[in-house]
């Protein structure tokens, strides 16, 4: 009878000492994972701005000079502050350390010695993490982290964009945790305090006197994983042991680490082993009754944990685990529910904040779009309208959502070669002359050049450079024939010709969409895609594209360097649309 007794109560101790150390490993893991995604979350939000700014600066530049000093570009960094709590100021600078910034905080000294900083790795081509810092005092103190990324173009350093971030939300992460009788707090590779729950340790302090701290600190680049580890802690004259298990942040070299003295983490064991004595006694008659039941209130609120957690790994944060126990069971049910909101809740942010990023970053294609359309005031409108029936012919040939949304950005951007195109070229009134069409139809390399040391844009640049080339080889920059062209090109040119047949312009009056539409089933197959074409049939008969009916035309076009011709058998990429 002593003999059974004790085991169960060693069977205990085990249990509860697993469950302690997969208790920690879960909330150690949870937040390392919060913190690798927040700064993954960072960095595309800044690499997002970046792109714009980059795009910015070289619409704007002229020559090798690159004025930071507008309010468009403070704006920017104003919006960009403002869009997130956790950006507490925000700063760009060109290449001799001059620009613009905003945010709520006043860079000290301190701080100024981490943008030094920054700014050297960004002249190496570098981004820059730099060490929590403590600005402010009292109460207004807060820890904060400086992020940059260089700008360059083409190879050369154009400038810096470095973002203070607050570690207010990781603070408040820690606090939460310490609730539940944990001590919680992140160090860096060196073993120095990142961010803690409570005031008695500050930001900088060597925490290698914990062993549990020293052993993340002797792993280095191995530690990959968490573990959990019993140790000693020396406090004078006294001693606690404790239990503590870190979870490494691979992506910043931090570790999270949780410890929480041993009497309290298996507190419950002395419990369980009041309670053993007792079954102990009354386990030959009732064993059998008893194993049952055990086996279930162990089981149970295992399997719905797991059906859970495989829940949450499919992606449904909305799980909670409903096992009404206080026992150890009951403690990891509610942990894995706060884990579970806390999930749901920054998957919500994330997305809010990838919404927030696209937007910006349309919102900046827009306005480049726009500005080429206003600087040819003849196809005012029309980038505008080119997406619109671009959008429409993808989705009648029924191409996928990724297609449409990089064929959306492509017919937005498709002119934008234009503004390296001379005003006297742009803006003729008239027809133009084969020497100033040849410099108009560099317009197409001209904009996949701007674009193309923006990552972002890199599946955008075919619509751009090649809507102008031909299926029969006759098209231009480079002649490419059928296949050779991609089909976002494709289908960009078909909606380019039926919006330059469709509005007048000074050398040319606009068809109606019959007319149009004769013309364009004439060049289908020779110029322009048979699908496309049929595409685009569909939809105006469909009644999805109405344009005012127009008078009829009382002469035929005129092909500049050749001789006259109908214009049912002339060539509207190059004949009286030479400026879409």
């Amino acid at each position: 009878m002593y003999f059974y007794s004790a085991q169960i109560e060693n069977m205990n101790r085990t249990r509860l000492k697993t469950n302690e150390m997969l208790l920690q490993n879960t909330v150690t893991r949870s937040l390392a994972d919060d913190i690798s995604q927040h700064q993954e979350a960072l960095h595309m939000m800044l690499a997002n701005l970046s792109s714009s700014i980059q795009v910015m600066m070289l619409a704007n530049s002229a020559g090798s000079d690159v004025n930071l000093m507008t309010p468009e570009m403070r704006a920017m960094l104003e919006n960009f502050v403002s869009s997130s709590n956790d950006i507490a100021y925000c700063t760009l600078l060109n290449a001799d350390a001059k620009g613009v910034s905003a945010g709520r905080i006043e860079p000290d000294a301190f701080l100024q010695r981490e943008l030094e900083r920054a700014f050297q790795a960004a002249h190496e081509g570098r981004g820059y993490s730099g060490q929590p810092l403590v600005v402010g005092g009292g109460k207004a103190a807060r820890t904060v982290m400086l992020v940059s990324l260089p700008i360059t173009y083409s190879g050369r350093f154009l400038g810096m964009i470095g973002t203070v971030v607050d570690m207010d939300y990781l603070i408040g992460r820690l606090q939460q945790l310490s609730l539940s009788g944990l001590m919680p707090y992140v160090v860096d590779s060196q073993g120095r305090l990142v961010a803690a729950a409570t005031p008695q340790y500050a930001t900088g302090q060597d925490m290698s006197h914990f062993e549990i701290v020293r052993s993340f600190v002797g792993e280095g680049s191995k530690a990959q994983l968490a573990a959990t580890r019993e140790f000693t802690v020396n406090d004078g004259n006294s001693s606690t042991e404790m239990l503590g298990t870190y979870s490494p942040v691979t992506s910043l070299d931090w570790a999270v680490v949780v410890q929480k003295p041993r009497e309290e983490a298996y507190r419950g064991i002395y419990e369980m082993q009041r309670t053993g004595r007792l079954l102990a006694w009354l386990a030959v008659f009732v064993s059998v009754i008893v194993s049952i039941l055990s086996a279930r209130r162990i089981t149970s609120p295992l399997q719905v944990l797991t059906r859970s957690s495989q829940a949450i790994a499919r992606g449904d944060f909305s799980q909670r685990v409903h096992v009404k126990t206080r026992t150890e069971i009951g403690e990891l049910a509610d942990t894995f529910n706060t884990m579970s909101e806390e999930l749901e809740q920054f998957v919500e942010d994330l997305r809010r904040a990838a919404d927030e990023n696209r937007n910006l970053f349309m919102g900046s294609i827009q306005m480049l779009a726009g500005a080429v359309d206003e600087k040819d005031p003849y196809t005012r409108g029309h980038s505008d309208r080119v997406t619109k029936y671009s959008m429409l012919i993808a989705t009648e040939m029924g191409l996928d959502p990724g297609f449409l949304e990089m064929l959306r950005i492509a017919a937005q951007l498709h002119d934008v070669g234009k503004i390296g195109i001379e005003d006297r070229i742009l803006k003729k009134p008239g027809a133009l002359t084969p020497e100033e069409f040849e410099i108009m139809k560099t317009h197409t390399t001209k904009g996949a050049n701007i674009l193309r040391p923006v990552p972002q844009l890199r599946e955008m640049l075919p619509g751009i450079e090649l809507h102008h080339e031909a299926l029969n080889g006759r098209g231009y920059p480079y002649g490419l024939k059928g296949d050779q062209i991609p089909l976002v090109a494709r289908v960009i040119a078909v909606a380019d010709t039926f919006d330059a047949l469709t509005t007048n312009r000074p050398y040319q009056k606009a068809h109606d969409p019959e007319e149009t539409m004769r013309i364009i089933h004439n060049l289908s197959g020779q110029r322009l895609d048979p699908k496309a074409v049929a595409a685009l049939q569909a939809v105006i008969e469909r009644g999805e594209i109405r344009l005012p009916r127009q008078a009829p035309q009382a002469a035929p076009v005129a092909v500049p360097g050749e001789a006259s011709t109908l214009v049912e058998h002339a060539d509207p990429v190059t004949v009286g649309t030479t400026r879409t």
